[in-house]
């Protein structure tokens, strides 16, 4: 399911008051510039890269900025064929399928790391299952998985039946999941749950769902937590929450994840929309990423992004 939009709907008038006050004295990427700026991508980033573009505007109105969520994969499809000046993802680009597609057109891009996410595993909140370890993980949603009923995977947790939600196959989410957790050789989950592009779907899923389980970025999790439940993941350390400090500290392994933006080069050189967005958008890094609920890069990381933009010129 496509979101597309240029206004972020969630608190605009509380953010874009925090924001302008962050910005005051800031970059201004954006004087005496106009345009147009088409971007796609991941849901997970797309509150990032559309909060972006409402302190943009603020500061000039005549940049216009498309802001699409087709998913990472989707994103990456129009990306590579010219389509889209920047591309939202929540995982790198794939070497063996995307790359060469996007050499194929003669795109030439920069990967610019922007935040950090903490994978959210949540439950229906009634359900009283507090804790997964990533084996139970792996059985519940590993590719040939038969899990039906809670008390299958712990026979201490509920005898109710398992409701699953999830990303669909476009999804930079479904794709972390698949090859960096759950780790099949396939890189695939199991295929009997209901799947959307829409993390809002899936958040409404799972809190209307009694036994529903699913898994999104953290921002969603935190726009909802008064109507789900994050279950904690033991990594073999002990039961560990999602949360900006497990993330940052290394607890909450292997959920958490680093999230992207590419640019295509050329664009970023020729358009001057382009180039007055992203340079915006680094500039005001961890306004932003805040703002949306993520955890912001620490000061090296930071530096590498800073130095990665400059290099593109």
């Amino acid at each position: 399911m496509k979101r597309t939009t240029t206004r972020w709907a969630a608190g605009t008038g509380s953010v874009l008051l925090s924001l302008s006050l962050a910005a005051c004295g800031g970059s201004s990427a954006g004087d005496e510039v106009s345009g147009k700026v088409a971007v796609d991508g991941s849901s997970t980033v797309f509150p990032m890269s559309n909060a972006a573009y409402e302190l943009l505007s603020e500061e000039n109105p005549a940049i216009k900025v498309t802001v699409g969520s087709s998913g990472t994969g989707g994103g990456f499809e129009k990306f590579c064929a010219g389509e889209t000046d920047i591309s939202d993802a929540s995982r790198p680009i794939k070497e063996d399928e995307e790359v060469p597609v996007c050499e194929k057109n003669g795109i030439e891009y920069t990967e610019l790391h922007v935040a950090t996410d903490a994978l959210t595993v949540v439950v229906n909140k009634d359900l009283a299952v507090e804790c997964l370890t990533v084996d139970q993980l792996i059985k519940l949603w590993g590719p040939d998985s038969k899990i039906t009923n809670w008390k299958q995977l712990d026979p201490t947790f509920p005898d109710q039946k398992i409701t699953l939600f999830g990303p669909g196959t476009d999804s930079g989410t479904y794709d972390y999941m698949a090859g960096e957790v759950i780790g099949a050789d396939s890189e695939k989950t199991r295929e009997d749950y209901e799947a959307s592009e829409d993390d809002n779907v899936l958040v409404q899923g799972v809190e209307g769902t009694k036994g529903a389980t699913g898994y999104f970025g953290y921002t969603y999790y935190e726009e909802n937590a008064d109507a789900l439940k994050a279950v904690a993941i033991d990594s073999g350390k002990g039961c560990v929450l999602p949360s900006a400090e497990t993330a940052q500290s290394g607890e909450y392994t292997p959920l958490a994840r680093p999230l992207f933006i590419y640019v295509n080069n050329k664009s970023y050189k020729d358009n001057d929309a382009v180039k007055a967005y992203t340079d915006f958008y680094i500039d005001n890094l961890e306004t932003i990423a805040k703002s949306a609920k993520f955890i912001p890069l620490n000061s090296d990381d930071y530096a590498k992004t800073k130095s990665t933009l400059e290099g593109i010129g």
